[in-house]
């Protein structure tokens, strides 16, 4: 634990300012120079409140033991100071390394509760030629759009009494915030893997609601369908290979040509973690055609893809109603950012409440702090993603 000179930074509070000091303490914080763990509520409250103000939290020292405002008393510099710690235990645990889904896809701003993405439809390549001096054709644009869904909003208030910081209770503070941040955290991840897995569907195109996979498509324009749905167990390179070649046969529905995809990342269950890395990282590769009577050795071809490995995501599976022995081989690859995204009206957010309030009177709840956020996970375009059940034998070298 840091030792924090906490008259210094009552001094930097009343000559720089809140704003200042508060990013002072932020961006330590961020850099890992100073641990929330290393604050202590009590004194906090002694440098911004003084020593007397917080001995009168004790009953028996005859004062009313809560942050009136009165003369010497900042009750706005503890309020500041204190929230910068709790924010930051709040994002520490919202962003836990475990929640693997919520960092392969993008967080995409609206202000909308749900809302009707437009889209230019794409036009063929073959445009007609433009002789010297003639005026270029104008492009009309086809209707072409997505509907995501509404936005909810979630969030929990993290209190700090007169007690915790009468009996410098910061570690109980704090691992309420964390409790506040994972809850909040566990909570997207899992909207985002049950749309990833497929247990929840969302796709909502050109006004008709689609399942974001497909194993009996056609994959042609116009219809639009596609094939993203295969039961290869992840063996070797082989099996990597025939989802390549659905993303292959999926047509973009505007244009008939295929989808540009480049897929760059796989996810995994965790019983084939090491598998992957040995089919994705190998140096090199064998394979023997069938009939044939050589072997040929080469380059290992999958060497662009970064594998991850989600054990949530193997939890949901078989919450979904798959056996746990059947769950452990399922794995997806493509390019999760275009393929999904959470739709957030607002990231989370970590908000103060005004002192010398109601709860300060009635519960001795000196200030409390708000985490809240709002957004919806959508599915963007099903094309750019393919599930594997590992169902089938695997194809094998």
């Amino acid at each position: 634990m840091r030792a924090i000179k906490y008259r210094e930074l009552k001094k930097m509070y009343d000559l720089s300012g809140p704003q200042k000091t508060v990013g002072h303490l932020q961006e330590a914080l961020e850099k890992g120079d100073l641990r929330p763990e290393d604050f202590s509520l009590r004194e906090i409250a002694e440098v911004t409140l003084g020593g007397d103000r917080v001995r009168q939290f004790d009953p028996r020292a005859g004062g009313a033991g809560l942050l009136e405002a009165g003369e010497g008393v900042d009750v706005t510099a503890f309020s500041n100071i204190t929230g910068q710690v709790v924010q930051s235990k709040i994002l520490e645990a919202y962003e836990h390394e475990a929640f693997v889904t919520s960092k392969l896809v993008d967080a995409v701003p609206t202000r909308l509760d749900g809302e009707k993405i437009p889209g230019v439809g794409r036009i063929s390549d073959e445009v007609a030629e433009v002789p010297p001096g003639m005026p270029y054709p104008n492009l009309g644009f086809g209707e072409d759009y997505i509907e995501t869904p509404q936005t909810t909003k979630r969030g929990f208030i993290v209190p700090v009494t007169k007690e915790s910081i009468f009996f410098d209770r910061t570690h109980l503070v704090l691992q309420r915030a964390a409790e506040v941040g994972e809850i909040l955290g566990l909570n997207k991840e899992k909207r985002l893997i049950d749309l990833v897995i497929g247990v929840t569907n969302n796709y909502k195109w050109k006004g008709s609601d689609y399942n974001t996979y497909s194993s009996t498509g056609t994959g042609a324009a116009p219809d639009g369908d596609w094939v993203n749905e295969m039961t290869d167990e992840l063996v070797d390179w082989t099996d990597v290979d025939a989802a390549e070649q659905l993303f292959a046969d999926i047509l973009d529905p505007n244009t008939g040509e295929p989808v540009l995809v480049k897929a760059t990342t796989v996810l995994v269950m965790p019983a084939y973690r090491h598998a992957a890395h040995r089919v994705f990282n190998a140096a090199e590769i064998t394979y023997t055609e069938a009939g044939a009577p050589t072997q040929t050795t080469a380059a290992n071809p999958l060497g662009n893809y970064r594998v991850v490995e989600s054990r949530l995501a193997y939890r949901r599976i078989v919450a979904s109603g798959e056996a746990a022995a059947d769950a452990k081989k399922w794995w997806f690859v493509g390019d999760f950012k275009k393929a999904f995204a959470y739709m957030e009206n607002w990231p989370i957010t970590v908000t103060l409440s005004p002192p010398n309030s109601e709860a300060e009177f009635n519960q001795d709840i000196v200030v409390r702090f708000k985490a809240s956020e709002r957004g919806a996970a959508a599915v963007i375009n099903p094309r750019y993603i393919v599930k594997s059940t590992g169902a089938g034998a695997g194809s094998g070298a």
